[in-house]
């Protein structure tokens, strides 16, 4: 029989409230694109443009929230709560600090950062405004991001499941009114989208902070959070400035890659657009069970579990498999007629519809590269990620795909070729890493070396992680 502890970090029990919050979070994109495609097609390149800027800063903060996240997991398996507790405060601090000067930056210069990204510049008034508003709300995606990464490391994960119900509701209520004038809002458009936006995060900022005071044994007091220990933080910054470096090789090729396609024209960036939102579909579960599986991979190892820690990593890829083959074949099948619920364009649906086929391909090798990767990040085997990253990614998924996409003229079939390939070589690289147990076997020699050296009572020997 499972104690109380062990069974909240199961890989169901994990699993499947990131799925729902995945799923919102993806719903609540779907929608938006939904709605802003009733304004126009130019209105939904531009808010896909945008939230790649979004996720390109959003590094910054989450180099901290991400290292944080991991060693909280760690700690709690290791017994240390009141150093997850010290890291937890710290992780909320700095990036709230951080998402607040990307705020002041992305309000105030909204449409030269768009012109120096590359966009058309008949797009460039809608971004101005949609950018300087989300953009202006770049602190709350800061907290709202660190907060649920802290609670969800902690057992949590449906806190943040709940936040998202919530904040889904409010911001498709609010869109729907201030895009057609419905509830006695004024018919804004995409600037009404775009404070919806900031509106429905803020209301998640404050239910999370309620929960993240009360997320361990002792509430965390407002005070505290002038705390900075710097041990724990240079321990949070090990793990985390590989998984920074990581996250930003990701969304900044991602981002040139945008510019890439905005040089092939504003149709081809909205099928992107499109496209992007139909592969979050299949991807939804998959993603959720890799994140799933690290929590509960950083908590084991912490735990000095590292048998069940290396056998948790292959249960996931194994459950992930089946679900993200199946959804990618669905939205093969019915793909072409879900892109004709976002536009009536023959243009941008026949683009879409070339797609679908490269998209089968490339959905089982994300899965592969995420889970694994996760795997060895939850063990701290950060620099190792962000080593392949650094190569594929700058070689395979960007500079190829300005070679084959741009200059040998093959477009957006061009472009998801070397994305394909990206994901398949550091999926296979992140696979030999894991089956080598480079990382367990030194918690396994750590372990060995503290059980033959006795340590007295109360000795931090003796906790170890």
């Amino acid at each position: 029989m499972l104690d109380k502890d062990t069974k909240k970090f199961t890989l169901w029990v994990l699993a499947w409230p990131i799925f729902i919050e995945l799923f919102l979070q993806f719903l609540l994109g779907a929608v938006d694109t939904l709605m802003v495609s009733r304004i126009s097609d130019d209105a939904v390149a531009v808010v896909g443009f945008s939230n790649q800027l979004f996720q390109a800063v959003t590094t910054l903060f989450m180099t901290v929230a991400s290292g944080a996240g991991i060693l909280i997991a760690q700690k709690l398996g290791s017994g240390s709560t009141l150093d997850a507790r010290k890291i937890a405060i710290m992780a909320l601090s700095v990036s709230t600090l951080i998402g607040a000067a990307l705020s002041v930056s992305l309000y105030a210069f909204p449409t030269q950062i768009a012109s120096v990204l590359q966009l058309p510049d008949r797009l460039m008034p809608l971004a101005g405004t949609y950018i300087s508003i989300v953009g202006g709300g770049m602190v709350l995606i800061a907290m709202m991001s660190t907060m649920s990464t802290v609670i969800r490391n902690t057992g949590n994960t449906k806190g943040p499941m709940y936040t998202a119900v919530g904040m889904n509701i409010i911001h498709v209520v609010m869109n729907y009114g201030f895009i057609f004038g419905a509830f006695g809002l004024p018919q804004w458009g995409l600037a009404g989208v775009a404070l919806s936006t900031v509106i429905s995060r803020l209301f998640a900022v404050l239910v999370l902070l309620f929960m993240f005071l009360r997320s361990f044994e002792y509430r965390i007091r407002w005070k505290e959070f002038r705390l900075f220990d710097r041990p724990l933080f240079r321990e949070i910054l090990n793990i985390g400035w590989p998984l920074g470096v990581n996250m930003s090789c990701w969304v900044f090729s991602q981002l040139i890659i945008y510019t890439f396609i905005a040089q092939l024209g504003a149709v081809e960036l909205a099928a992107r657009t499109y496209m992007n939102t139909l592969e979050s579909m299949c991807f939804l579960l998959g993603m959720s069970i890799a994140m799933g599986a690290q929590i509960q991979i950083a908590h084991l190892y912490g735990a000095g579990r590292t048998e069940q820690a290396y056998k948790a990593a292959y249960r996931a890829l194994g459950v992930g498999i089946i679900f993200v083959g199946l959804n990618a074949l669905l939205i093969y099948v019915f793909g072409s007629r879900i892109l004709g619920w976002f536009t009536a364009d023959p243009e941008i649906i026949a683009i879409g519809v070339s797609l679908l086929g490269l998209n089968l391909i490339l959905q089982p090798g994300k899965l592969l590269n995420m889970t694994l990767g996760n795997s060895l990040n939850a063990l701290g085997d950060t620099r190792f990620t962000m080593y392949i990253s650094l190569g594929s990614m700058w070689v395979i998924a960007t500079g190829l795909s300005y070679v084959l996409g741009i200059h040998m003229g093959w477009g957006l079939v061009g472009i998801y070729c070397c994305m394909i390939t990206d994901e398949y070589v550091r999926g296979v690289w992140s696979f030999f890493r894991w089956r080598g147990r480079k990382a367990l076997r030194k918690a396994e020699m750590a372990q060995i070396g503290r059980a033959d050296s006795p340590a007295a009572p109360g000795d931090p020997a003796a906790a170890g992680v």
